[in-house]
């Protein structure tokens, strides 16, 4: 397995997360009223995702897993092949739904989700990095 672009996604990963850890302190009130502040947030969840979604489709390949159809799909089939723990990839799945409203439906993006997301959902990144990290090592031996 090439593991080299799978860690430097992973190491990306970790950074947009890094930069989204910095603006938690912000209230709801200066989310919502600060477009710059709402569009870096959603850009760094947005480059985080990719991260993921890459990183899944890689692992999935170099597993020799079934040829996931959309990115939810890749992190549900690391779930079924242990490298997710399936009720964490059950529930950090819907996160490619995330992405494609960030991307593609960008008018219906609703304020109110991305904060709660930016103050609830970041450990998900951290949980999926971990498994990710501890599946490579693995591949080591």
């Amino acid at each position: 397995m090439e593991k080299g672009p799978i860690l430097e996604r992973l190491t990306a990963m970790r950074e947009f997360v890094r930069q989204l850890r910095r603006y938690q302190a912000a209230s709801f009130e200066e989310f919502l009223s600060d477009p710059t502040l709402r569009a870096a947030v959603e850009r760094f969840f947005q480059l985080a995702i990719e991260a993921v979604l890459d990183i899944s489709a890689m692992l999935c390949r170099a597993l020799g897993l079934r040829r996931p159809g959309e990115g939810r799909e890749s992190i549900i089939a690391l779930g079924r092949a242990g490298v997710l723990p399936m009720d964490f990839a059950e529930r950090f799945a819907p996160v490619a739904s995330f992405r494609n409203i960030l991307v593609h439906e960008y008018l219906r993006i609703d304020p109110k989700i991305v904060y709660e997301k930016l103050q609830t959902g970041l450990g998900d990144f951290e949980e999926f990095a971990r498994h990710v990290a501890r599946a490579l090592r693995g591949k080591e031996k």
